[in-house]
C-alpha cells in the first residue's frame, strides 16, 4: 500500500496522554480518507508507553540514543509516508485537524511550519517567560541570521515531505533539532511556508521534558554556530575597520577632541583591535570551510569562488611581505637607538615605529599560519 503520509511522534513516558494523541491522529486519517500511518519514536519509556502506542496499532520505532531530535530522525527514517507531520504527543496541538499543513505540502512546499502565535495560544499552554520573551526573541535572531521568514522557529508541529527531510542531514539529537530543521532548510532553498495552529495546555500531569534556560541557549548556541557572518565575520570586520581608522588617525602624532588627548596608549589599543578583527575574520573562514567539509553547512559558491584567488602560495607572499615590512621597521628602530648610544628614548616616537612593525610581523605570521591550515580544511573538502 502507497502511503501518503506518516504521522509522527517522540515518546519518553507519555502514558497518560499519547493514547488520546495516536486517537486524533486516526480520526484525521479516517475522515479525510488519506492513506497513512502513525509512528511512534520511542526513546526508552519505562511506563508502558509502548505497549499503549501497539495495541492502537501505531508503529513503535525503538531509538537507543536519548534526545527529541533522536526520537524523531530515529521515526523520520523509518516512514513510509511521501509526507510527514511531526507533533509532540502531550496533546498540546490538534492531531484531529491537519488539513492545513498537507494542502501546503501537496502545493510543492517542502517544509510547513506551525505559527502558535497566529492560531492562537490558548491560558496555561506557554509560560509567559516562553511566550513573551523566549520565542519571539529566538525567532527574531532566527530572521535576522538565516533570513527566513518564519515567524515561530520552535512551532513543535511541522510537516514536511521525505525527501527534503534527507536532504537535509540533520545531525543534532536535542531540542536544537528544531531550529536545525528549518535553518538547513533555508540555507538549502527548500521551499517554506507558515499555517496557524493553535497550542493547548498539554494533558500531562509531570513537568515537560523542556527546560527553558538551558534548551533556550542550546537553541541561541546552535543558530550562532551556523552562522559564521554573525559570530565571527561582522564582528571582526567591524574592529578591523574601527582599528584601521583609529590607528592612521593616530600614527602621525598625538590627537585632541575637546580638549582630550589620545596619543600611543589609545595607539596600542587600535592595533590590537585590527589583530583581533583579523582573528575573528580568521575564524569565520575556519568555521565555514569546516561546517561544509562536515556537512553542517550547504556548499558556497562565493568562498568557492574566493579560493580560487585565495590560495596557500599567495597566503604565504602576503604573510612573507608582512613579515619583511615588520622585521625591516624592527631593524630601522634598533638602528635609531643605535645612533642614541642605546640611551634614553623618545618613547612616543619610537613606539610609532615599533607597534606598526610588531603589527605587521604578527599579522604576517598569523596569515601564513592561516594559509596553511586553510590548506590543510581544503584538502579535507576535496578528498571527501
Amino acid at each position: 500500500m502507497i502511503v501518503e503520509l506518516s504521522i509522527v511522534m517522540p515518546c519518553l513516558n507519555e502514558a497518560e496522554t499519547l493514547a488520546t494523541c495516536i486517537r486524533k491522529a486516526q480520526s484525521y486519517l479516517r475522515r479525510s480518507g488519506i492513506s497513512g500511518e502513525i509512528i511512534i519514536g520511542d526513546n526508552g519509556s519505562t511506563d508502558g508507553s509502548q505497549e499503549i502506542a501497539a495495541s492502537l496499532d501505531a508503529r513503535v520505532v525503538h531509538v537507543p540514543i536519548r534526545g527529541y531530535g533522536a526520537a524523531l530522525y530515529g521515526a523520520i527514517e523509518e516512514a513510509r509516508g511521501r509526507y510527514c507531520i511531526m507533533a509532540d504527543s502531550d496533546d498540546s496541538y490538534d492531531l484531529e485537524h491537519l488539513d492545513g499543513f498537507l494542502v501546503k505540502l501537496r502545493e510543492g512546499y517542502d517544509v510547513v511550519m506551525g505559527n502558535r502565535f497566529q492560531g492562537g495560544i490558548q491560558p496555561g499552554a506557554m509560560p509567559w517567560k516562553n511566550r513573551y520573551i523566549g520565542n519571539p526573541i529566538l525567532s527574531f535572531i532566527g530572521k535576522l541570521l538565516f533570513r527566513a521568514n518564519v515567524g515561530d522557529f520552535h512551532c513543535g508541529i511541522r510537516g514536511f515531505s521525505k525527501s527534503a527531510f534527507q536532504s537535509l542531514d540533520l545531525r543534532t539529537t536535542g531540542m536544537e533539532f528544531a531550529s536545525e530543521m528549518v535553518i538547513k532548510a533555508k540555507l538549502k532553498g527548500q521551499k517554506m511556508t507558515e499555517v496557524p495552529t493553535i497550542l493547548r495546555p498539554n494533558g500531562r500531569s509531570r513537568p515537560p521534558h523542556l527546560l527553558p534556560y538551558r534548551d533556550g541557549w542550546r537553541h541561541l548556541r546552535f543558530m550562532l554556530m551556523h552562522s559564521p557572518r554573525w559570530l565571527f565575520l561582522y564582528p571582526g570586520t567591524l574592529l578591523m575597520l574601527m582599528g584601521l581608522a583609529g590607528s592612521a588617525w593616530l600614527l602621525p602624532g598625538p590627537r585632541f577632541v575637546h580638549g582630550i588627548g589620545f596619543d600611543v596608549h589609545t595607539l596600542l589599543y587600535c592595533f590590537v583591535a585590527v589583530l583581533l578583527g583579523f582573528q575573528f575574520v580568521a575564524f569565520a573562514v575556519f568555521t565555514k570551510v569546516f561546517a561544509i567539509s562536515e556537512g553542517l553547512l550547504p556548499e558556497d559558491p562565493r568562498l568557492n569562488r574566493a579560493f580560487r584567488y585565495i590560495t596557500l602560495e599567495t597566503g604565504l607572499v602576503a604573510g612573507g611581505l608582512l613579515m619583511a615590512l615588520g622585521i625591516g621597521g624592527s631593524v630601522f628602530a634598533v638602528s635609531g637607538w643605535a645612533r642614541d648610544s642605546f640611551g634614553p628614548l623618545d618613547a612616543e616616537h619610537m613606539l610609532r615605529i615599533v607597534m606598526p612593525a610588531v603589527f605587521s610581523l604578527t599579522v604576517g605570521v598569523q596569515i601564513v599560519c592561516c594559509s596553511f591550515f586553510l590548506s590543510i580544511l581544503g584538502l579535507r573538502r576535496r578528498t571527501s
